[in-house]
């Protein structure tokens, strides 16, 4: 498992507000830890930290507090990024707008890459969305 990343966290002004969008877009399970104001999440089957898995096929995180004020809309990104894998990026993206997201760089074809997107979520952090499929139905790769 060496130098594989293993964990994120997402950052947030109003907690509940994402622990309710990631849950309903993503279909992640977020649930308190203890009495602390920090959610685990769990992404899915294969992530780190499920009894189940293993090592390499997918990370877990946690939603914690935010410490300062969020991220300025049309701000460069001044943090680490993620990207998470969705069968359909222009319905996750559709239904993220929906859920009370914003728009950040819209669906588009990566020749050999795939379908990607980029969003924010309600508190204004920026991440990604992407399939191996192209808007064609083909595969990128």
């Amino acid at each position: 498992m060496a130098n594989l990343v293993v964990h994120f966290e997402i950052h947030a002004s109003d907690p509940q507000r994402l622990v309710d969008f990631y849950s309903e877009l993503l279909g992640w399970k977020l649930t308190q830890w203890g009495d602390f104001p920090y959610w685990m999440i769990e992404t899915g089957e294969g992530s780190i930290g499920n009894s189940a898995a293993q090592p390499g096929l997918g990370i877990n995180g946690g939603l914690a507090p935010r410490q300062g004020p969020a991220p300025e809309p049309g701000a460069p990104i001044n943090g680490c990024n993620i990207v998470v894998g969705v069968d359909d990026v222009d319905a996750t993206y559709r239904r993220a707008l929906e859920l009370g997201g914003f728009e950040g760089v819209p669906p588009e074809d990566m020749q050999g890459v795939g379908r990607t997107a980029y969003l924010r979520d309600p508190d204004q952090n920026v991440f990604g969305i992407i399939s191996p499929v192209l808007s064609d139905g083909t595969r990128a790769m």
